[in-house]
């Protein structure tokens, strides 16, 4: 697949139209989308009326703007005008279709983009499989007998099987990343409040980003910056300003690195550990450091997320149970019975993990760490093995991301190959995670890792 900027350079020289793009994304979508399953719908009519009025633009001599014509499409928790949001869920077809595009939706349109569809998911949001109940499965580009990780595994599969160059997910818990490990794909999970997320599906407000993924760090660095503005829907993101990074990404230099052990080792088996040696070794880092408050995290992060989605979820659970997703609907029910007294201890630990990790960026630009504790794991499993025990696996491949979003972080996802790229051989991604507002560090490291020869999704 062609990347997002050499598809609009092209497009903008004139040596190919949109038009032609599309038609040769919508081959690919019937090719390959039946064997893997990452569309829920497909929005070619207006993806046509886009294109063409792309090509008109540009016979007409207009300047283009910085995304012309190029094919993207959204985890299916986005609006889509005229779409029926379903976020993944049964109980939400019934549901009036969005009356206009979710802020980011619009910020990619504006940017001459053509959207072609919305992507399977995780119910809500709360999971890490996309093994739905509802829409199917997705399946991992690179062995289809493997889960491609979720919740936004749509999103990160159509990337990595080349039908799209680029795609929008949300990550609460580890969404972005987990598929972008799995997938073998760049993906960010900017810092929390950095992009606006009106118009999307919440799962947990206090919890919940949007971001990009891409199959390099280029168009990843130009989605971020058309992506950037300022939502005054969403709180979170109001009045924060815009920072380009794109121009910037070969800039940095002599990042203090540090590796996190500690939780980030012991619950990463000997291939997640070796994509980290690999990356260190890339980038010369050598100190280990600890958050050692990782594990608190983690469990406050657990009590945040069920009693804010059983909140959400409360009332419609109460009439339309058996609706919901089996292997969500007992899990949304629990949250709802947590006391409010055991959500203000989680906030507090919330706090305290924030200020041990500002010291640690007191000291180092960019922390290390596996993305997942594994390699993607088969479909239908049902548990993984780590510290010689089984674990759920639904839950457990959030084990390296869920302390990191809990406090906020940015982080980029940067594909590894620790196995080489041999038959049966299988991605998996580190994380290079900075201080809030420092996306161009966590990007700068992956492009150092791109170049390196390590960091490669195609």
């Amino acid at each position: 697949m062609t990347s997002a900027l050499e598809i609009a350079g092209e497009i903008r020289a004139g040596r190919k139209s949109a038009a032609s793009v599309l038609a040769q994304t919508e081959a690919r979508i019937a090719a390959l989308n039946p064997g893997l399953n990452c569309f829920t719908a497909t929005t070619f009519d207006r993806a046509r009326r886009e294109a063409a009025a792309v090509d008109a633009a540009r016979a007409s001599g207009a300047a283009l703007p910085p995304l012309a014509g190029v094919p993207y499409a959204v985890k299916n928790l986005f609006d889509i005008e005229a779409v029926v949001t379903l976020a993944g869920a049964k109980v939400n077809e019934g549901n009036r279709a969005a009356a206009a595009d979710a802020y980011l939706v619009s910020r990619l349109r504006d940017a001459g983009a053509i959207l072609v569809g919305a992507l399977n998911m995780d119910e809500h949001a709360y999971g890490f499989t996309t093994e739905n109940t509802h829409y199917g499965v997705t399946r991992n580009p690179h062995d289809r007998a493997r889960i491609c990780g979720g919740s936004s595994g749509g999103s990160a599969c159509a990337v990595a099987a080349g039908i799209v160059p680029m795609s929008l997910g949300s990550d609460t818990n580890g969404s972005i990343r987990v598929p972008a490990s799995l997938c073998g794909i760049f993906g960010l999970k900017p810092t929390y409040g950095r992009l606006g997320r009106s118009g999307s599906f919440p799962f947990i407000n206090s919890l919940d980003h949007v971001g990009p993924f891409a199959g390099d760090v280029a168009d990843l660095a130009a989605i971020y910056d058309v992506l950037q503005g300022q939502d005054w829907a969403d709180p979170a993101c109001a009045q924060r300003p815009v920072e380009p990074v794109a121009a910037s990404l070969d800039r940095l230099s002599g990042l203090r690195i540090g590796i996190l052990g500690g939780w980030f080792d012991d619950w990463a088996d000997a291939t997640a550990r070796k994509a980290v040696t690999l990356a260190a070794t890339a980038l010369a880092a050598t100190a280990r450091v600890e958050m050692k408050s990782a594990e608190a995290a983690r469990a406050a992060a657990f009590l945040i997320t069920a009693a804010e989605g059983g909140a959400l979820h409360g009332e419609r659970l109460k009439t339309r149970y058996e609706e919901f997703e089996p292997q969500s609907r007992a899990r949304l029910v629990a949250g709802s019975l947590i006391p409010a007294a055991w959500v203000v201890q989680a906030q507090r630990v919330r706090r305290q993990v924030y200020e041990e990790a500002m010291e640690l960026f007191r000291h180092f630009d960019l922390l290390l760490a596996p993305a997942t504790p594994v390699s993607a794991p088969l479909i239908g499993s049902e548990s993984l093995e780590l510290n010689g025990r089984s674990w759920p696996m639904r839950a457990s491949l959030g084990l390296l991301t869920q302390p990191i979003s809990f406090i906020g972080l940015p982080v980029c996802t940067a594909p590894l190959w620790p196995d080489g790229r041999g038959a049966g051989a299988m991605p998996l991604g580190v994380q290079l995670i900075a201080a809030p507002w420092r996306e161009d560090v966590c990007l700068s490291a992956a492009r150092a890792l791109e170049q390196a020869g390590l960091a490669l999704s195609r």
